[in-house]
């Protein structure tokens, strides 16, 4: 079983590891990511959807997704206030970009809720039972890795200088060692192992690789915890940026974990300043390798 988990993850250094030239395929390859990122949301949808006693266990979920939004909340402004208290950080107010469209960026955080909603109502009143929906999800989910690696690798970031970013090395392992830490502690408020804890924190923003790596080992319920729980990381990230970067830019980066080199940076660069950016983009790359890893290793265990 841990050898299937870890197979998912083998899309991504594939994509990693091929370097292209041609500025026409990576516009190609980003519109591509962002359509399977809404077509896996889609299949999520319907696979809570199509299961039993569907409106019955929304009470639970949503209980289960407020014990964890909130602890890794607490834990995470926590590490990061401490790794900004050894390591402090200072962002440049005068150099700030024009002002990001906060609406426009909040509106845009909730495109991932209507696509699951979408794909809910579809597979709970519209369609059949579909038995292959959760292959299907696999073998999206691994197309997406492979562009998502391939973007990684094609975006004219040096993996040396990303790794030497101490700012950006220091935010992202804190966060990830709070949101663990955050993880053992909603465990046993859930009512789960450990290890289902642990997994299901680290997500790290990234909600549509969360939602369907958990989903398939631990059922859709489940899949729609890990999902709301990494939606909510990335729009809590849009209120709290603007209040803390100035001050505590490394808590404001560092929670919005894997989204703070892409869906965040925005607002990062806006209101931080240019000096943030290369922290903001080190942190996130390093959060979007480690959570697949994590997962694959963790889920496997749970009992």
């Amino acid at each position: 079983m841990l050898i299937d988990a870890l197979l998912i993850l083998v899309p991504l250094f594939l994509g990693f590891a091929i370097a292209l030239e041609h500025r026409a395929v990576m516009t190609v390859i980003h519109h591509g990511v962002e359509a399977m990122v809404y077509f896996i949301l889609v299949l999520l949808g319907i696979g809570l959807g199509q299961m039993e006693s569907l409106w019955q266990q929304l009470g639970q979920m949503v209980s289960q997704v407020l014990v964890l939004v909130t602890s890794l909340l607490l834990c995470n402004l926590a590490g990061l206030w401490l790794w900004h208290r050894w390591q402090p950080m200072a962002c440049d107010p005068s150099d700030q970009a024009p002002a990001a469209g906060y609406r426009r960026l909040f509106l845009s955080a909730l495109k991932p809720l209507a696509a699951v909603l979408a794909g809910l109502l579809a597979g709970q009143y519209l369609l059949p039972a579909l038995p292959l929906v959760e292959d299907l999800a696999t073998w999206a989910l691994m197309l997406l890795l492979f562009l998502i690696g391939l973007q990684l690798r094609n975006a004219g970031l040096s993996l040396r200088r990303l790794l030497m970013n101490r700012q950006g090395l220091g935010v992202a392992l804190t966060l990830a060692a709070s949101s663990l830490l955050a993880g053992l502690l909603a465990a046993p408020v859930m009512g789960v192992p450990w290890q289902q804890g642990l997994a299901l924190a680290s997500g790290f923003g990234w909600y549509s690789l969360s939602g369907i790596v958990v989903g398939e080992a631990l059922g859709p319920a489940w899949g729609g915890v890990a999902f709301l729980n990494d939606v909510f990381r990335e729009i809590i990230a849009l209120a709290l940026i603007p209040l803390l970067i100035r001050q505590r830019p490394a808590m404001a980066i560092g929670y919005g974990g894997a989204t703070a080199m892409d869906f965040t940076l925005p607002i990062i660069r806006s209101n931080g300043g240019l000096a943030c950016v290369p922290v903001a983009i080190a942190s996130g790359f390093i959060l979007s390798f480690i959570s697949p890893i994590l997962m694959g290793l963790l889920l496997p265990l749970v009992p």
